[in-house]
């Protein structure tokens, strides 16, 4: 007792300081986002997306590569190229997206309309975003300091303060590399506590894409469905 009564200083100093770990690293990560931010032009990695379904704890594992470019108006295109287990490309860019299906050569077209800033602060969180963008759509919420792969990251989590944005997605996280500030894992509960998890890797910073690399390799022959109508 007398023993836990002397290091009761110690402990009390070492509670008082650990609020202000956090309070020193968030406005560090939230700067080099802005760095990022503003240098960001293109951006292509390896990704596997986790899609997990809580009430029977099932996950749904797809992997491949990711293009992501800035376009035109400060839009964001994206390019994704499934391979595992199964083969397919998911192109985003404005109000169309688009899912090719190369083993019966077709083409599904999705007018996301109203729900184009959903897709955006989603598909999109981490790409191109500063931090007056992320703290107008999210209440920010420091968590720690993590390895994700090879990467050394900074972890945080978001809440949506948006009713519209809440009724899709309970929570985000988002893991940035330090110190370069991009994007190396995302994650988006549900209010069912189901999640989808994506991970990059191998990720290479403003290579220098062309347009011609960021469409859809599509044959002649390809069909293409409307599944909205």
């Amino acid at each position: 007792m007398n023993s836990l009564l002397t290091q009761a200083p110690l402990l009390l100093l070492a509670f008082s300081m650990a609020p202000a770990v956090s309070a020193y690293e968030l406005p560090s990560l939230l700067s080099s986002l802005d760095a990022s931010a503003s240098s960001f032009r293109t951006m292509t990695a390896k990704l596997k997306r986790i899609m997990h379904t809580a009430v029977i704890n099932d996950d749904s594992v797809e992997s491949g590569h990711v293009r992501v470019m800035r376009v035109r108006n400060n839009e964001i295109a994206m390019l994704i190229e499934f391979t595992e287990p199964g083969q397919k490309s998911v192109f985003f860019q404005g109000k169309k997206a688009e899912i090719y299906y190369p083993n019966i050569q077709t083409v599904h077209e999705f007018d996301l309309g109203k729900h184009k800033a959903l897709v955006d602060q989603f598909l999109l969180l981490g790409f191109g975003n500063s931090s007056k963008e992320l703290s107008r759509s999210y209440h920010i919420k420091w968590i720690g300091k993590e390895a994700v792969g090879a990467y050394q990251s900074a972890r945080i989590e978001l809440t949506p303060k948006s009713s519209q944005v809440a009724e899709h997605i309970k929570v985000a996280e988002l893991w940035v590399q330090q110190p370069d500030g991009f994007p190396v894992r995302q994650k988006f509960v549900e209010k069912s506590g189901d999640y989808t998890l994506i991970e990059y890797s191998e990720v290479k910073w403003n290579p220098g894409l062309t347009p011609d690399q960021m469409t859809l390799k599509l044959p002649k022959n390809v069909k293409r469905e409307f599944p909205q109508k």
